[in-house]
């Protein structure tokens, strides 16, 4: 909004003293993850306040851990503070008109429709186990449907890829290093040579031109797979306090330094990536997303004073997702988000070594020989004897190491 009455004022003649700087994208960044931490902070606790006197609280199964029946009303759907302390620094310092910023509108509020439908029907409606998990499938099927096909046929969503044999010039002239324009499905594979990875090659019995054609037979797919994936993955982890609203941060911070490089043709020209037109927007909408998940953060933190429920679960997954399928990054999301995939995996590995022992030793013996004493991972070490707070912080440690492995692969290739 305020991009557009820089470009109002400039194009009537009108010099306003400090405007100036909404043209770069990273002044507008800065103030964005500035403005959605003072909302969270400030307004987070109104918010709070307003569920609790809905009597919005968490419903606690007892599950037999330490602490657990105390947290029994702590107010849900705080996933609200995120949301609305995201949207008004979007609104306000990025092109809403940008391709990229709608996409990530739409999944935003999307996912989080579907969370906070699932989080009215167990609070308002009191149906313990909320909305039913084929319609939350269903709802993620259809995300990654309008994700997949928008990013197939929509005109302004480009890559440039560069030269094999590009030379170094002058920054002013570093377009001269990228081939032209292109509407293709491809991506960046981590730790390889040679690193685009082009979906139509699966189509491998077709000739190129027919291979690009119908790449959305293979692309759209897997969209949707990666939506679901890690939408599922955000809930799952959201089960102790800051868990998720701390992984999360860590992935979203990353994710637009990635954004920004690969918005900004020079930058792009030097770490030899793809450039991506008009990607640098979403820099500003993953920073404002960062500030937000921060500020929810300072109320999420052991005891926690609410929680972000599936309003705030299922959404942050769903645009960490998005962001990385926007980005090309998609392949990297294993690495990225290992902290989602480690807790899917062992609810997944419970179940499957459950099943198995049930079949073959029978169900007493399945039952008291299970391969984790509770999953997900971090209530098995909550029955390990370790303190969420403990659990937590290390978790986000190994967050920032796998962080810091993706940007390693900015340069290792």
């Amino acid at each position: 909004m305020l991009y557009y009455l820089y470009e109002y004022l400039t194009n009537h003649g009108i010099h306003v003293p400090g405007l100036g700087m909404l043209k770069y994208i990273s002044f507008r960044a800065g103030m964005a993850v500035l403005f959605s931490l003072v909302i969270a902070l400030v307004y987070g606790k109104r918010v709070i306040n307003y569920l609790r006197t809905k009597q919005m609280g968490e419903l606690v199964r007892d599950l037999g851990l330490d602490g657990q029946k105390q947290k029994e009303g702590t107010p849900t759907m705080g996933g609200l503070i995120i949301i609305l302390a995201t949207i008004i620094p979007v609104l306000l310092f990025t092109r809403i008109t940008n391709v990229y910023i709608v996409l990530l509108l739409v999944s935003m509020f999307w996912m989080g429709a579907i969370g906070f439908l699932d989080d009215y029907l167990k609070k308002i409606k009191k149906n313990k186990d909320g909305l039913s998990g084929k319609f939350k499938i269903v709802g993620q099927v259809g995300l990654g449907l309008i994700v997949g096909i928008t990013m197939y046929f929509h005109p302004d969503i480009t890559v440039k890829r560069k030269y094999a044999d590009a030379k170094v010039v002058n920054r002013n002239n570093v377009e001269q290093n990228f081939m032209p324009t292109e509407k293709i499905t491809v991506s960046t594979v981590p730790f390889a040579k040679n690193n685009e990875f082009d979906y139509s090659g699966m189509l491998f019995w077709m000739n190129d031109k027919d291979a690009h054609e119908w790449a959305w037979i293979v692309f759209i797919p897997i969209v949707i797979f990666i939506v679901t994936a890690v939408s599922n993955g955000a809930n799952i982890t959201d089960g102790i306090d800051g868990l998720a609203a701390g992984t999360s941060a860590i992935i979203l911070l990353t994710l637009a330094l990635f954004a920004y490089l690969s918005g900004n043709i020079i930058f792009a020209d030097y770490l030899n990536i793809m450039f991506l037109p008009n990607m640098g927007e979403t820099t500003i909408f993953a920073v404002a997303m960062v500030g937000a998940v921060i500020g929810f953060f300072w109320y999420n933190t052991y005891p926690a004073q609410v929680f972000m429920g599936d309003t705030g679960s299922l959404m942050l997954g769903g645009v960490i997702a998005v962001l990385a399928i926007i980005l090309r990054k998609e392949l990297l999301i294993p690495v990225l988000c290992g902290i989602f995939l480690i807790e899917n995996l062992s609810v997944m590995l419970q179940v499957i070594v459950f099943k198995y022992r049930k079949r073959k030793y029978g169900l007493e013996y399945a039952q008291n020989n299970r391969l984790f004493k509770m999953s997900p991972l971090h209530h098995h070490y909550q029955k390990e004897g370790f303190h969420e707070s403990k659990i937590v912080n290390r978790m986000i440690i190994i967050g920032v190491i796998l962080a810091i492995v993706c940007l390693i692969t900015l340069k290792m290739r």
